[in-house]
C-alpha cells in the first residue's frame, strides 16, 4: 500500500483589492480570478472575501438592497456569511434572510435575477465569502436551484487544536449543504497558534486551491499568509495531504477542491457561458425581456406582490 503525501505547490500569489458593484466605496479582497486565471483554478471561477468591516445599518425597505438586482447565468454561486446577517431575494419567489455562520447557495442554470446584502445591524461585524464555481455545458441551461441554510446546518467537525466546516463535497463521512453541479470539496478551515494538522484532498478532484483569509500557516512546505492564496499540484494519486502547520496567531484558510471540466469559458461579467455564441444569446435574452427564462409570475422585485398563499 502507498501511503500518500503532501501536495506541491505550484505557485502562490496575493489576492487583489477589487470593486465588483463598481462602487468604489464598496471593495473586496479577491483572490481568484485576480491571482489566478480561470483555466487555472477550474472549476472555481471567483472568490471574494467581503469584510471582515462594521454594518452601516440594515435596510428598513424590503425592497431596498444595497447590491441591487443583477442576472446570473451558467454557474453555481455560493454566499457564505461567517458574521453577521445576510439577506437575499431571487427571481424563483425566494426572500428571506439567514444568520451566522450560514449560507445561501443558488444553481442558476439557465438564469435568475437577485439582490443582496441590507442584513446586518448597525454596528455589528460582517465578514463572508461569495464563491462561484463553473458548471459543465450541458448543465448550463438546466431549472435553477436555490438554497438557505441556518447555522443549524452547518457540517463542523473537530480538529485536534482547531474546526472545519465542510461547505460543500464528502469529508470524514459528511456531506457539506452546498449542492453543487460540478463535485467539489470546501473547507473553513480554524487552527490555534502553532496546531499542525493534515487534510487529504479525495483523489478523483485534481484542482486545489488554499486561501488563508486570517494568520499565516505552512502549508505542504509553503508560507501562506493572510490574504494570499496558493495553487498545488493535487494530479498525481499517490501526493493527496495538505499539511497545515498555523503561525503565532493562529490560521483562518479556505481549502478549495475540485474536479476541472476543462471546457471553454466565454465570460462577462455575471454571465458564464461555453462559447461567444451562447454568451451573445444571453445578453440578447437580457436586453429583449427574455431573461430569466424561469420566474414566479409575479413583481419578485416587490415584497408587496408575493401571493399570500406562496
Amino acid at each position: 500500500m502507498v501511503c500518500s503525501v503532501a501536495m506541491r505547490c505550484i505557485a502562490t500569489g496575493a489576492a487583489q483589492r477589487t470593486h465588483p458593484t463598481g462602487d468604489p466605496k464598496f471593495s473586496v479582497m479577491q483572490p481568484f480570478p485576480s491571482t489566478f486565471p480561470p483555466e487555472d483554478t477550474d472549476p472555481f471561477l471567483m472568490c471574494d472575501e467581503i469584510g471582515p468591516l462594521v454594518s452601516k445599518g440594515k435596510s428598513d425597505d424590503p425592497d431596498d438592497f444595497p447590491v441591487g438586482w443583477h442576472p446570473h447565468f451558467g454557474m453555481d454561486i455560493l454566499s457564505y456569511m461567517k458574521q453577521g446577517v445576510g439577506r437575499h431575494g431571487d427571481s424563483l419567489g425566494n426572500r428571506g434572510e439567514f444568520q451566522s455562520p450560514g449560507f445561501q447557495w443558488m444553481s442558476v442554470g439557465s438564469g435568475v435575477e437577485h439582490a443582496e446584502g441590507g442584513g446586518t445591524p448597525a454596528g455589528e461585524a460582517q465578514h463572508g465569502f461569495q464563491i462561484w464555481i463553473n458548471v459543465p455545458r450541458e448543465h448550463k441551461n438546466d431549472d435553477p436551484r436555490y438554497g438557505t441554510e441556518q447555522p443549524e446546518d452547518m457540517v463542523d467537525l473537530p480538529l485536534l487544536g482547531g474546526s472545519a466546516r465542510l461547505l460543500a463535497g464528502e469529508l470524514d463521512g459528511r456531506t457539506g449543504p452546498f449542492k453543487t453541479v460540478q463535485p467539489v470539496q470546501m473547507v473553513d478551515m480554524e487552527l490555534l497558534p502553532g496546531a499542525e494538522h493534515t487534510h487529504s484532498i479525495p483523489i478523483e478532484l485534481d484542482t486545489c486551491l488554499v486561501y488563508v483569509y486570517r494568520g499565516e500557516a505552512i502549508v505542504s512546505g509553503e508560507v501562506v499568509s493572510a490574504q494570499h492564496i496558493a495553487r498545488f499540484d493535487s494530479t498525481d494519486p499517490d501526493a493527496r495531504d495538505l499539511t497545515f502547520t498555523a503561525g503565532v496567531d493562529g490560521m483562518g484558510a479556505m481549502i478549495f477542491a475540485g474536479k476541472r471540466i476543462g471546457e471553454t469559458i466565454a465570460w462577462h461579467g455575471p454571465m458564464v457561458a461555453s462559447s461567444q455564441a451562447e454568451l451573445n444569446k444571453v445578453f440578447n435574452d437580457v436586453r429583449a425581456g427574455r431573461f430569466p427564462p424561469k420566474r414566479v409570475p409575479w413583481n419578485y422585485r416587490r415584497a408587496s406582490a408575493r401571493p399570500s398563499d406562496v
